[in-house]
């Protein structure tokens, strides 16, 4: 992976935790604009394009979340990770609920911090083309073989037609396999909107991909409390 393709936006107030971070990931090869505050980072954001956000939570002017949910306004598929002195339960069903792909709690380590950009940008770079996918339109889900565009679900001894939500709800899901999938996210790609009825017509789709991938043990669709979901296939 080129790391210097690929653009940071970085928005951190901690003066010199920002001075370290920034160096690191230059040194590391990635292009990082450094901001202080959130208002600075809509701007930049405004500005240039980015390929990931790394956003401090406490942040002066704007803080974290709400920086977060203007960047998800503008963009849905931007990742975001949020750095964080909080390990509280609420703030990081708050992060993922406005769209973050990761959160990482202070302090941490520089490696860990590159481990986590390097899983992140590699799952979008996969994301046209994500791991199993065969070029015709077919995807490999531990046993079954995923037809997208003829929406067939198959393995050795089954064929399920699936519908056109089924499909494309299947599909987001393999995207972000062993990720979490913000809910915001699937409804607003899969059903266009994120209202509250739409929300549960999508637990009831969930739950017929769960029947469906349930003679495989090695597949599972875990449900993150007030967050999303996660296809997780153990291979």
């Amino acid at each position: 992976m080129d790391l210097q393709k690929f653009n940071i936006l970085l928005v951190e107030d901690d003066e010199n935790l920002s001075i370290v971070l920034e160096d690191y990931l230059e040194m590391l090869g990635y292009k990082i604009v450094l901001c202080r505050d959130g208002e600075e980072g809509i701007e930049a954001f405004n500005k240039y394009p980015f390929d990931l956000c790394i956003l401090d939570v406490m942040l002066p002017k704007k803080d974290g979340f709400a920086l977060a949910g203007e960047i998800r306004r503008i963009n849905l598929d931007t990742p975001i990770i949020f750095l964080t002195a909080k390990s509280l339960k609420d703030d990081r069903i708050k992060g993922f609920l406005v769209g973050c792909d990761d959160y990482i709690t202070k302090p941490f380590s520089t490696e860990e911090l590159s481990l986590r950009i390097k899983a992140i940008l590699k799952r979008c770079m996969n994301k046209n083309q994500p791991g199993g996918f065969s070029g015709d339109g077919c995807y490999q889900i531990g046993i079954f073989t995923f037809d997208f565009i003829n929406m067939i679900l198959s393995a050795e001894k089954s064929v399920i037609n699936l519908t056109k939500k089924e499909a494309a709800l299947l599909k987001i899901l393999f995207e972000y396999k062993n990720q979490l999938l913000p809910r915001d996210i699937a409804m607003k790609r899969v059903w266009g909107s994120n209202d509250y009825f739409i929300g549960r017509s999508m637990d009831v789709f969930i739950a017929k991909l769960r029947k469906y991938l349930k003679t495989d043990p090695g597949i599972s669709i875990t449900n993150v409390h007030g967050a999303g979901f996660k296809l997780e296939v153990f291979e």
